[in-house]
């Protein structure tokens, strides 16, 4: 398989993610999964990542056979706790009080998938996120600057993240929703080239 003759297709509406891929010289195509993510209290995080990349994957590659989807799902994990996407603004200050003074994990599950050559690689990036000291007034103005309801975790690092962000162990990238030093690994694997 070599890059110039596979389709790549990311199953994701993701700008964050768009973005990524194409800073490591990939050419693609979005194709966003329609696939919803219900929780399921028995998977741990890692796990359920995994599960929702795989399910994104799949759906997307129901139509596109001959090209390698890339599935992926980002969670944010405090302890025992998984945070999703908030509903709404009060739920994200509620999120970003509870993260705040404290370290979480992020944590990316991501698929490949050809289903023609019946090739699936799913692998996992932890990162380690500690959050700044914040008080209402600086929640309040960090979630007027950027779109928090599409965000796991109501935050995004690479929008005004050291605003709120104090370090960052592990992967950026994987923060931000891909692991590319991980990524570029399995796509060589595959026998996608990339630079």
């Amino acid at each position: 398989m070599k890059q110039s003759r596979t389709k790549i297709v990311l199953a994701s509406a993701s700008p964050r993610r768009a973005q990524l891929l194409k800073q490591i010289g990939l050419k693609f195509e979005v194709v966003p999964s329609n696939e919803r993510e219900p929780g399921q209290p028995h998977l741990t995080p890692r796990e359920l990542a995994l599960r929702h990349a795989f399910h994104k994957a799949r759906s997307v590659a129901a139509r596109f056979p001959d090209a390698v989807v890339i599935g992926a799902d980002t969670i944010v994990v405090l302890g025992r706790k998984v945070f999703g996407k908030p509903k709404d603004l009060a739920e994200a200050k509620r999120m970003l009080r509870q993260l705040q003074g404290r370290t979480h994990q992020v944590i990316t599950g991501v698929c490949l998938l050809h289903r023609a050559r019946h090739k699936r690689v799913l692998f996992a990036e932890k990162s380690d996120v500690s959050f700044r000291r914040l008080d209402d007034d600086q929640i309040a103005a960090y979630l007027r600057r950027i779109n928090a309801l599409d965000k796991a975790g109501a935050y995004a690092a690479q929008e005004h993240g050291r605003a709120i962000i104090a370090r960052v162990d592990g992967s950026y990238s994987n923060v931000v929703g891909l692991p590319l030093e991980k990524l570029r690994t399995e796509l060589r694997r595959t026998g996608i080239l990339i630079s």
